[in-house]
């Protein structure tokens, strides 16, 4: 054993950690091949994408619509970097494929989060460069 080791840091007194933003602006840049700008304009396309298949998911009916939605933001979110949105979106997914249906509070939890990566764009396009 090593008897010289570091003593063990409590983390209790450790301060809390940022929360990490909704969109993952490296992958982002990654995919857009660091150009600022076409980042700008996904962030733009993704906002009223999602925005439409979120209003349409609210209104689907039937399991052929509610399956199309969820796959459509699970897949844009991939894309653009908001994990969170598309991790949510996958869970329900998941569920109605299993059988399940479509609990109204995994509807709210991702319109929330929705909600949430739709506030962090409009303020990343408010300091947009020129």
């Amino acid at each position: 054993m090593a008897r010289n080791s570091a003593p063990l840091v409590q983390t209790d007194a450790l301060p809390a950690t940022r929360a990490a933003r909704p969109i993952d602006l490296v992958h982002l840049a990654k995919q857009c091949l660091g150009d600022e700008h076409l980042e700008y304009e996904i962030l733009r396309m993704y906002d009223t994408t999602v925005s439409t298949y979120f209003a349409r998911l609210q209104l689907a009916t039937s399991y052929d619509d509610l399956a199309l939605n969820l796959h459509s933001i699970k897949g844009s979110s991939n894309g653009v970097g908001a994990f969170s949105v598309a991790g949510l979106a996958k869970a329900a997914e998941s569920e109605l494929l299993a059988g399940r249906p479509l609990a109204p509070e995994r509807l709210d939890d991702l319109g929330l989060a929705i909600e949430e990566v739709r506030g962090f764009i409009a303020r990343m396009l408010d300091s947009e460069p020129a």
